[in-house]
């Protein structure tokens, strides 16, 4: 699903002393299973912004096009439940929602709100539990017996039971290990690819956004500051700098290998193998000559 933000504006407590302007004037592009990354410290617009992906705000001005539908301050959509049925939301802590007695049903809720036919259910919970990485064997057993990182899956499991075409991840990652980081994010990539989603990652990890996704947008105070290409964007160091945020790790190694060696190797989205085999070729070269 193509997503467009046209001219939004969201106020929150609009004409109360207390009014806030969470995003101010935002237009961007999201195309159809693209995956970007939305990055920006608190405060940024971040949260507002991917509340309005599934109809739980409305702008206060301007226009939000999931698709079909159209959100905007005179025309909402009638059948919202149909909208939120295909834009799942992956929220901080997810295992925080857990409720069910077994994993089994806390999987099926989902669809089962959304109206979906129990054999369909039965067969959606026998392929999502391997995609997420889990054994079928849990699937009768407390949800609040698992571990975190079970428990965090059988929570990614229930959002995606209801077979979403866009998947918006809120930080996914956090409270994790780097191991249980990794994995996560592998597994969120892979679904991606294997189910064709349109995924939008929001983010305080630029080496997550630059590893994984394909476009980048900079939030600052509410407004839209960069956006491009992970490294087009990246590599803008004093930009960056300039919203209190750093450079990925790779990207600072080749600013400080240049500075040190004078030998640049410009950054284009390499691996890190890549660009050890890039300063390999460099050292092998000047000993040859």
């Amino acid at each position: 699903m193509d997503i467009t933000f046209k001219n939004v504006t969201y106020i929150y407590q609009q004409n109360t002393p207390f009014a806030h302007k969470a995003i101010d004037n935002l237009s961007f592009d999201i195309a159809s299973g693209s995956f970007v990354a939305i990055v920006g410290h608190t405060g940024s617009g971040k949260s507002t912004l991917i509340q309005h992906l599934n109809g739980l705000s409305v702008p206060t001005e301007g226009e939000v096009s999931i698709g079909d539908y159209r959100l905007s301050k005179a025309d909402k959509p009638k059948d919202m439940k149909k909208l939120r049925s295909r834009v799942g939301v992956v929220f901080q802590y997810p295992e925080h929602q857990l409720f069910e007695e077994t994993v089994e049903k806390d999987i099926a809720f989902g669809p089962q709100n959304f109206g979906v036919m129990e054999a369909e259910i039965q067969k959606r919970i026998k392929e999502i539990i391997p995609a997420v990485g889990l054994q079928e064997d849990i699937l009768q057993r407390s949800p609040f017996d698992l571990s975190g990182g079970q428990m965090r899956r059988v929570a990614i499991a229930g959002v995606l039971a209801v077979k979403p075409d866009v998947l918006v991840l809120d930080e996914p990652t956090a409270g994790l290990d780097p191991r249980g980081q990794k994995e996560i994010m592998e597994m969120f990539y892979k679904l991606h690819q294997e189910q064709d989603l349109t995924t939008v990652l929001v983010t305080h990890s630029m080496e997550d956004a630059l590893k994984y996704a394909d476009h980048v947008l900079i939030l600052n105070k509410g407004t839209k500051y960069m956006e491009g290409r992970p490294e087009e964007v990246f590599t803008q160091k004093e930009a960056l700098q300039k919203v209190q945020l750093d450079v990925p790790e790779i990207v600072q190694f080749l600013n400080e290998f240049d500075e040190k060696f004078g030998q640049a190797i410009p950054f284009q989205g390499q691996s890190v193998e890549e660009v050890a085999k890039a300063i390999q070729r460099m050292i092998e070269g000047a000993e040859s000559r």
